[in-house]
């Protein structure tokens, strides 16, 4: 089923995204949309002077990427193995807040008359502006400018510039600007995906203070032993005639900045703000960075913060634009994807990318695999070394992996499900715990990042502990079944399709597993054969034998693979279908999505798919499936996936791209490229959905630009959609740097870095040179 796509919410432009109108009913969404982040820290898109709108119409959210609080996981009936501990990303002190007085009356957009309303998100620049007109509730008209910078280029770094300019008075202004550490997460909704399990605030203020222009709270968690510190320095330009008032509260410290302003004359208040946590630094350094960062801001200015962030941007689009001529509404929604991708993902080899970056607070702040899968082949051929970050973060999380399968009674390395510092943060074990997958989605993407950038170093050094551990794990979790053939099968598992649990010989799980230990018989042998004493001394510190790579190799070999000669496709698991089939068409509209209308047990029962598990394995491992064979799995998992997932459209854009059912492949493509843009499932407000953004990519690189990578080579069978006049995208890979242009009339191939390279056109090699290589059809011209 291919949902209709829902009607525009903003206006159709190229690298903006524009609000130009305030409403209650739309702010919650908007502070989402609207949302600044760098990867570390992230901010919500709350406005600067306050929002009095009802309750319900609002979430105050500053995040850091990591820094979270442990709750105890209650289980009315436990059991040995489940999650003790849940870990919660926090919503940290709000310094956001820069109040504006207009004599005695604040500045409230729901309070005297709006005349003039504008808020722009550039993603050239890097900044959200807004601008107002408005009317005191006595008469007194200002125009406001506000622009706000999270800073790409310093990670501890954010700022505001907010001017006032009086129109028909000459008066009394007052700027409040404050850090309120008085905050909370959210702890209940109506969405089981969104509320947390803390209880009331968990940070306690351990210090503050104010000496003039600048402002500090240093606050702690009460169990995961983290502290941090926001700091901020304000400055006022446009007079210099001015008395400064510092207020200390319990939770909350402001600088407040009152001056006499004449009419038709402009004021600003600049302000730099910083947060450094226990995790960068020692705790009892967090303060002096903080506010060394803003000082340091202050000296250097608004302008040069601005100018860096845009060249920052600058060489981040080089990398990673793509063009869509003929179709405004894909190119903003492919960049507004691309951008949230940047803010959102940690670039530092200890954080990940949340599932709702860093944006809102659904999922908690967690991990999942969506980042290995999804997310990570964005950056891979874009900027490699945030791939090599991420692969990085699941390095050294590695013990926690090993710790947990030694307490499910396996050897080798367990990822979790779902985290942010490691242990498995999922309660509900059928769907997390027994995703064991996650192990080799995580191996098959350092696979393909050495395949895309020829990294052995750190391949030899760092990954090929995963990739052993991870096949020890396999090894040790299969089993020879007499029954089967005695092939070796996996028993007991969940495969990504969240709407079957706990089966055996799940498809995905069991081709990703096949994988796994290919990988980790051929790497080891690798390493004797090239760096032996790099070997040596991983299998020391492994205990890693001849005799149980050759284990691997023979699981590897063996590995029961789900197959119906009835129907010729590749069953999901071993009892789906044998399970009543329900087609999506046949479910009421209002019962989507099911999980929040369903019991799990209904759920369970019916040949029903919240994403498609069977044809995920298909794209990863493509070349291990003729066209015939997609088409017939397509066809008989299409009717019965619900896309309650975000990760499902983008799947289903690209198989169906290559199959040839073009209008599917381009409605599939609307619903994963402005999927948060138009709001497609009504709950952005909770969250950007950040692996259907990467998904959008995919689903232009990899679906109409027909990119693959096939046994260490470059393949491209492209297919524009009708209405596209031009598509046009850049790839990385192995030290080269290639720009892709399609037209429906030619393929022009220009090699902007590196080396000359042989590509796949469809089934013709090409050697791609220096200049522009146009190739129409199977001729090069």
């Amino acid at each position: 089923m291919v949902k209709k796509t829902k009607k525009p919410i903003y206006p159709f432009e190229d690298w903006t995204i524009r609000e130009t109108e305030f409403s209650i009913e739309t702010n919650y969404r908007n502070e989402t949309i609207f949302a600044q982040a760098n990867g570390y820290m992230g901010m919500r898109g709350n406005f600067e002077e306050g929002y009095s709108g009802p309750d319900g119409t609002s979430l105050k959210g500053t995040y850091i990427n990591g820094f979270y609080e442990i709750h105890d996981i209650i289980y009315p009936e436990g059991g040995y193995g489940f999650a003790k501990t849940g870990q919660t990303m926090l919503n940290v002190a709000d310094s956001k807040i820069i109040e504006l007085y207009v004599g005695e009356e604040k500045f409230d957009l729901l309070k005297g008359k709006i005349h003039f309303y504008e808020r722009v998100l550039d993603m050239k620049k890097g900044c959200v502006e807004r601008k107002i007109k408005w009317e005191s509730p006595s008469g007194k008209i200002v125009n406001v400018k506000i622009k706000r910078i999270v800073s790409l280029q310093r990670q501890h770094l954010a700022v505001i510039s907010f001017s006032v300019e009086p129109v028909n008075f000459t008066g009394n202004i007052k700027f409040v600007s404050a850090i309120d550490g008085d905050v909370r997460n959210i702890t209940e909704s109506e969405d089981v995906r969104v509320g947390s399990n803390l209880k009331g605030r968990v940070l306690e203020t351990v210090e503050r203070g104010t000496n003039g222009f600048e402002g500090w709270i240093s606050q702690k968690t009460q169990k995961s032993n983290l502290s941090y510190t926001c700091a901020m320095k304000n400055e006022l330009i446009g007079t210099e005639k001015y008395e400064v008032l510092n207020n200390v509260k319990e939770d909350r410290v402001e600088v407040a900045v009152a001056f006499k302003a004449e009419k038709n004359r402009v004021y600003i208040l600049n302000k730099f703000i910083s947060y450094y946590t226990s995790k960068d630094c020692d705790k009892s350094e967090t303060m002096k960075l903080a506010l060394e960062e803003v000082r340091r801001a202050q000296e250097d200015g608004f302008c040069k913060i601005e100018k860096e962030q845009e060249e920052f941007l600058q060489s981040f689009w080089e990398d990673a634009d793509v063009v869509i001529e003929g179709d405004k509404a894909l190119q903003q929604g492919i960049r507004f994807n691309m951008f949230h991708l940047l803010q959102s993902v940690g670039r530092d080899g200890k954080t990940n990318i949340a599932a709702k970056g860093l944006t809102g607070e659904g999922y908690e702040g967690h991990y999942f695999w969506d980042s290995d899968i999804y997310i990570l082949p964005f950056f891979l051929y874009t900027k490699p070394e945030i791939a090599k970050a991420l692969i990085m973060y699941r390095y050294n999380l590695l013990d926690a992996a090993r710790n947990r399968a030694k307490e499910l009674g396996h050897k080798g390395a367990l990822y979790p499900w779902r985290t942010i510092d490691g242990p498995e943060c999922s309660a509900y074990f059928p769907a997390g715990t027994a995703q064991y997958h996650i192990n080799a989605d995580i191996v098959y993407a350092l696979k393909k990042y050495v395949e895309a950038t020829n990294d052995l170093d750190f391949l030899y050094d760092y990954g090929c502990e995963i990739v052993f551990e991870t096949a020890r794990f396999w090894e040790d979790l299969g089993a020879y079944i007499p029954l089967k053939g005695n092939k070796f099968c996996i028993n007991t598992v969940t495969g990504p399709d969240e709407y079957t649990a706990l089966v055996d010989n799940n498809a995905y799980t069991n081709y990703m597993a096949k994988m796994n230990l290919e990988y980790a018989y051929d790497i080891a042998n690798k390493m004797k054969k090239e760096v032996p004493e790099k070997y040596q001394k991983v299998a020391s510190k492994l205990n890693l034998k001849d005799e149980e790579i050759a284990s691997w190799k023979r699981a590897a070999n063996n590995m029961y693979l789900p197959y119906s000669e009835e129907l010729d496709i590749i069953p999901q698991d071993d009892s789906f279908l044998y399970k009543e089939r329900i087609t999506v068409d046949e479910i009421p509209e209002d019962q989507f999505p099911l999980l929040l209308h369903w019991h799990y047990l209904n759920i369970y029962r019916y040949q029903i798919c919240k994403q498609p598990d069977v044809l995920l394995l298909m794209f990863l491992q493509r070349e291990k499936f003729t066209i015939e064979q997609l088409k017939k799995n397509f066809d008989y998992y299409e009717p019965i996936t619900t896309h309650d997932s975000s990760l499902s459209p983008a799947i289903f854009s690209i198989l169906a791209n290559e199959i040839g059912y073009t209008d599917k492949a381009y409605k599939y493509f609307m619903m994963t490229a402005r999927m948060d843009l138009d709001d497609y499932n009504d709950n952005v407000k909770d969250g950007i959905h950040a692996a259907a953004m990467a998904g959008s990519w995919s689903a232009v690189v990899n679906g109409f630009g027909g990119m693959r990578v096939y046994t260490d080579e470059l393949h491209f069978t492209p297919g524009l959609p009708e209405g596209w006049k031009m598509l046009s995208f850049n790839v990385k890979y192995k030290g080269r740097k290639i720009n892709v242009k399609l037209t429906h009339e030619e393929s022009v191939f220009t090699l902007l870095e590196g080396e000359p390279i042989e590509i796949f056109y469809f089934d013709r090699r090409v050697l791609i040179k220096s200049g522009e290589n146009i190739l129409k059809g199977y001729e090069e011209k």
